[in-house]
């Protein structure tokens, strides 16, 4: 972790490798998708005024508490050097169509008087039905409970949104995979987490890493590009390290439409889509998108299932102005969330597996080579070979957490 800190005996960052091993991952199965008729604009929402609004005790956790979830695991007691305490903050923020609410995340807090290094923690998909797997619950099943505890133990603050659409804000559709909200909602949380910690005299530094995987990759990357334009003196970017997020959207869509073979992840892709539909104002019936009888079953319950075959699933008609590019209302959304193409400056590491066949492995390769053909110096690409989306997660742990450790 930081250079400052004494670190624990032995290799701490394997362990802690094989502790996360054991983390909740995203899941491939579809989440809700939302098909409301939308009022929300495509630009990014404008920071709210005020935004710490309440806070709430979870529990204290000894370390022994903390060892004790992860299982029998040698070393695990080194790990855990203070214990923490668990608060479910609520804070203002702004949803896709500008208008102000109370969204939810929790803090994890080390209890020692050492000044500590922040982390914005970004989860991965959740399903609405599953939101009780959101940080702010810090149930047995979140991806904050065992491994991500163990973490703050070593000696960070952890900041991790809910994200709109779960905790405080569930009345909410989540807005999946759009790039402004969850990178707003995240900041939010970011300063209410800092503001909490001035309020209760707890002492932090002034450095900001940012970490997550799969949508909270996709999270980590835009959290990372609204931060460095707009919070850049108020949260500064120490380093981030996003892993296997879907970068380029507009390269993504066009890679399922082309398809010749069974993609598992299709049933994600619909909510993504109707995300979009509703977010930027199309207001398309989904028969605009998905062929019969898949239009009318999503539309009735958007758990239904969907073929893996995207030629069985996708209207040929939006397939053909996807692929020609004579879409431009869905071209524009498209592009609105593709977050490859910008120069970071602060140091950013790209995990990825290369036998993703959930997120493409070009997500990220596309995003180093962009970024580095704007200038960027301090991006590194980090594939993770022949790991998929799911069997990565532990190499990815193992890497980014020694990434960020050398800041």
């Amino acid at each position: 972790m930081r250079r400052a800190l004494a670190r624990p005996a032995g290799n701490w960052l394997l362990w802690l490798s094989m502790l996360l091993l054991v983390a909740p991952s995203c899941k491939s199965n579809s989440p809700e998708p939302d098909t409301a008729t939308p009022t929300a604009p495509p630009t990014a929402p404008e920071p709210a005024a005020t935004v710490l609004v309440g806070s709430t005790l979870i529990g204290e956790y000894s370390t022994a508490t903390l060892a004790g979830r992860v299982g029998d695991i040698p070393l695990v007691g080194s790990l855990a050097r203070f214990p923490i305490k668990v608060y479910r903050l609520t804070y203002t923020t702004r949803n896709t169509d500008g208008k102000a609410i109370t969204a939810s995340g929790a803090i994890l807090v080390p209890v020692t008087t050492q000044a500590l290094p922040v982390i914005s923690y970004q989860h991965g998909t959740l399903r609405p039905d599953d939101e009780d797997r959101a940080p702010s619950y810090y149930s047995s099943g979140s991806e904050l409970w065992s491994a991500v505890s163990v973490l703050a133990s070593t000696g960070y603050v952890v900041s991790a949104p809910d994200y709109i659409g779960y905790g405080a804000s569930k009345a909410h559709p989540h807005p999946y995979e759009h790039g402004a909200s969850l990178a707003s909602a995240s900041a939010d949380m970011l300063r209410a987490a800092r503001e909490f910690c001035k309020q209760q005299k707890i002492a932090v530094n002034q450095k900001n890493f940012l970490l997550g995987y799969s949508e909270g990759g996709y999270a980590t990357m835009a959290l990372h590009k609204l931060l460095e334009e707009k919070y850049a003196a108020e949260l500064p970017v120490t380093a981030s390290a996003p892993g296997a997020g879907a970068y380029h959207k507009t390269a993504f869509a066009k890679y399922i439409l082309m398809s010749n073979q069974p993609l598992n992840f299709l049933s994600t892709y619909v909510w993504v889509l109707t995300t979009y539909n509703r977010v930027y104002n199309l207001n398309r019936p989904l028969s605009a998108y998905f062929k019969e009888p898949y239009a009318t079953r999503l539309q009735a319950d958007p758990f239904s299932a969907v073929p893996s075959l995207p030629s069985q699933l996708f209207a040929d008609s939006f397939k053909q102005a996807v692929l020609n590019n004579t879409d431009a209302p869905l071209s524009a959304a498209f592009r609105d969330n593709d977050l490859h193409d910008w120069q970071p400056k602060a140091p950013l590491a790209l995990f990825h597996g290369t036998a993703d066949d959930y997120v493409p492995f070009f997500n990220s390769q596309d995003a180093y080579n962009a970024m580095r053909a704007r200038g960027a110096t301090q991006v590194q690409l980090k594939p993770i070979q022949g790991g998929n989306h799911f069997t990565s997660v532990g190499t990815y742990t193992l890497q980014a957490f020694a990434f960020i450790s050398q800041y």
